[in-house]
């Protein structure tokens, strides 16, 4: 099903993992209304970067959730975040730089540049922080960082 014209509901819901696993990630039906507005924010900041948007991970039921080792307070799990990338654009630096100061703009709640075991992500949520110091990090396996920094 169709979210919005470039984000399917099968994309926001897919997991190598649950399928691995063999877990039902469907979301229910609230969950499901929150995954339109989490769509719509990934539209606009599709439209910022000029590129597609590739979303390695959005919604995450609670079985799967822990499976991934996704903290359970996690804004996957209720629809309203997803990780992603945008190889045609730059890195996941020069994604992250970019959006940060237009945060507001875009409607997007927290923004976190990502980085561990090798790996580098933006995961974007519609749901701000209730600190607002948390709302935009880097993270990675040495700690977290308010704002936008250089990943090695």
């Amino acid at each position: 099903m169709k979210l919005t014209p470039h984000f399917t509901l099968a994309e926001l819901t897919a997991s190598a993992t649950a399928q691995r696993l063999r877990i039902d990630n469907t979301p229910p039906g609230d969950v499901a209304q929150r995954l339109l507005y989490t769509a719509e924010m990934l539209e606009r900041i599709r439209a910022t970067l000029g590129v597609p948007v590739i979303v390695t991970s959005a919604y995450r039921g609670p079985v799967l959730n822990r499976a991934v080792g996704g903290v359970s307070s996690s804004d996957h799990m209720t629809g309203e975040a997803a990780d992603i990338v945008a190889p045609r654009y730059g890195t996941p630096y020069a994604v992250a730089a970019l959006l940060a100061p237009l945060v507001s703009t875009l409607g997007i709640g927290q923004l976190i540049l990502e980085g561990i075991g090798g790996k580098q992500w933006v995961h974007v949520s519609t749901r701000p922080p209730q600190r607002a110091v948390n709302r935009i990090l880097t993270i990675t396996a040495t700690g977290v960082r308010s704002g936008i920094h250089q990943l090695a």
